[in-house]
This record gives C-alpha cells, structure tokens and sequence, in this order.
C-alpha cells in the first residue's frame, strides 16, 4: 500500500504551545514516503516557523479542517477537544496523548466514528517502560520544582520558603508520591536546589535504584497509608507523579490529608490528566494555573509541558517519530500486527474499545485489537 498521507494541525487546547512534529520529524515522514500537511501556524508557538516546515518537505495548509479532511493519519500532541470532534471520520487513525480515562466525552467521540485512536500514553514495551510518555514525564516533572518554589514565594500565596533554605535554616520538605519517570525527575531537580526530598513508592526495586544513584540525598521510603499521612503533613511541597497506564490515577493523598497540611504549603498534581492523585484536586490551565483549598495551594494544570513548547516538541518528536513512520509506511494494521508496543497503544478501533486498562476505567469491555482493526483494513 501507499504510505499514509500525514496531518499536523495545530494544537486547540487552552494555552497549549506545543507542536506534533518537528522539521526534521517531516523529512524522515517524506524519506518514507509520506505526504506531510501542517496547518499554516502550528509551529509558531514552539519557535519553529512555517518556512523551517516548508524548506523540510511539509505541505502548508490553510485551515485544521483542510487538515484533517485531507490526512489519512493525524498526529497531534493533545487530546481533541470537542471542537474537533466533527472532523472524526471512520478509518481515520489519530495518533496523540488521548488520557480517554480522563476524558471519556473523547472516547466516545472516537468509537462513534470508527476513529482508530492510538494513545501515546499507553505505548508499551517488553520490559513495562512507557517510551512515548517519558519524554513529557520528565519534562513535568523538572517543571514541577520550580513551578513548586515558584509558588511557595510569599507573594504568590505559599509559605514563604525558599526550597535550599539558607546557611542556619532548614530547606524545604518535598514529598515526591510516587518514583516513576515523573518522580524520580522532581525529586532529583528538588535535591539539587538542596531541599530536603522524600520520595514515596510501593516498588522497592524503583527506590533501591534511585538510593543507588543519590546516595542518601533523597530518602526513599515504601509508601503505604500512614507513611503518605506523616509525609504530607510534614511537607512544604507535595508532588503527586503517581501513574496506572491507560487507567484513572488512584487517589492517593485524601482530603483530610490536605486538612494537615501546614497553611501556604503547595501541591503539585502531576497526574491530573489521568484524574489526578489529590482528592482536593481539578484541572487548571497555564493562564489560571493555581487555586487554593483548606489553606494549600492548588496546581493541576493537565498540559504543563505545553509550558516550554520548544524543549517539549522536540523532545516528544524524538520518542514518536519512530513509531508515526511506521503507521504511515505500513498502515495502521500492519504496523500494529508487527509491533506489540504499538498494539498496546492502540485505544479504540472497529468502533470499540480495545486497551485492556482503558476500557476497565470505562467500565467497557475490551474488543482484541487485531479483530477490531481487521473490521477497518
């Protein structure tokens, strides 16, 4: 078959800077074959103009809608929004972060169609990892520090704590729930500006690896209810980087927890995009990014990588172009049957849901994803 013809539109969601691809991500697209279109703008907010796009191969279009009328396959950063939902079209293969457990209007969307939507999240190797998710989970996670000491400054609602503290005072206490890509990259940004770091974790193996690599400068301790009660209450700043693939992220600090912590201490809700971790928590945006609940500072923004659209767009287009090029060389039928990884990112297909994980948060049953897809090829 033809390669498929590829479509970058540009990103809707409210301040959400970042782009699908880079110009280098379009020559290797065209080095396979593909036709590439970008919609006139989409890079600009990531520092990549329309003549970087053009000079690579890309075809510039006018509209999202000449976009995703002439794709066969979408490549986006974002869930869509339900703006976009009238694009949707049966065959159509989406591929971008969909969190559908967070956002099950989308999933639907998606089934109603006969989108085939495949997940970056969800991507999923031999050995368990999330390559496609890393990427943004250390982005966010480095974020979430300095974000953090950003909002533990006096003058905007926290405590009045600087993170390394000073010669003679204590630093700050930073909890870090959870040891993944996103934790593990918070606690280790937390460290160096020398706070005092707790990281929090029921996988022994993940908190024996991060203990071999600092030494005893972040305590690692096995997470249990008690053990995140005291950690919270003790806390200046409090990170949740807890993540189920595919799945709704468990709540794991409780609203009487929030009750203990000190007035003017800050929460970072990492995991707002999967539902978040903090029961006190909702979703914020860039441009009201904080709110402030029994006396704690609130930050749940579900796009903070968007925040640093440069660094994040080429550091996303490093980990999927391997994987968009091969769903436009092969399609998505073959390029599934041929890669496990990429089946598992595969959410919806055949107008079912087809991830295992992703369909227990729906409260669906799954359709095998090769059935499915065999209804679409």
């Amino acid at each position: 078959m033809n390669p498929l013809t590829v479509g970058i539109p540009r990103e809707v969601k409210h301040d959400e800077h970042r782009v699908a691809i880079t110009p280098d991500g379009v020559r290797e697209l065209l080095h396979a074959g593909a036709e590439v279109l970008i919609e006139a703008g989409a890079g600009a907010d990531s520092s990549i103009p329309d003549d970087d796009f053009a000079r690579a191969g890309a075809i510039i279009v006018a509209s999202a809608a000449e976009v995703w009328e002439r794709a066969q396959l979408v490549c986006k950063v974002k869930e869509p929004l339900e703006s976009e939902f009238s694009y949707f079209r049966e065959g159509l293969v989406l591929f971008t972060y969909l969190h559908l457990a967070a956002y099950p209007a989308v999933g639907d969307a998606l089934t109603k169609a006969g989108v085939i939507g495949i997940a970056y999240e969800t991507v999923q190797v031999a050995d368990g990892s999330l390559p496609l998710l890393a990427p943004m989970s250390e982005v966010a996670g480095r974020m979430s520090v300095q974000i953090g000491a950003h909002f533990l400054e006096r003058h905007n609602g926290g405590r009045g704590v600087l993170l390394g503290g000073a010669p003679g005072v204590r630093p700050a206490r930073v909890a870090v729930l959870g040891a993944g890509n996103v934790g593990w990259n918070a606690a280790w940004m937390a460290a160096g500006l020398e706070a005092e770091v707790d990281l929090l974790d029921k996988n022994i193996d993940r908190l024996r690896h991060v203990d071999q690599i600092q030494m005893g400068r972040i305590t690692t301790l096995t997470s249990n209810r008690g053990v995140v009660e005291r950690t919270v209450a003790e806390a200046d700043l409090v990170i949740g980087a807890v993540l189920v693939p595919g799945g709704r992220a468990p709540i794991v600090v409780s609203e009487d927890m929030v009750c203990s912590m000190k007035p003017g201490a800050v929460i970072i809700d990492i995991a707002i995009d999967q539902g978040g971790c903090i029961e006190t928590s909702h979703e914020t945006t860039h441009s009201d990014p904080v709110f402030v609940k029994h006396g704690v500072v609130h930050y749940a923004v579900g796009n903070m990588p968007g925040a640093v659209p440069h660094t994040s767009t080429h550091a996303l287009t490093n980990a999927t172009l391997p994987y968009l090029t091969e769903l436009a060389r092969l399609g998505p039928v073959e390029a599934v049957r041929r890669d496990p990884a990429l089946a598992l990112g595969v959410n919806t297909a055949g107008g079912h849901i087809v991830n295992a994980a992703v369909a227990e948060a729906l409260g669906q049953t799954p359709v095998d994803v090769h059935v499915a897809l065999s209804t679409q090829s």
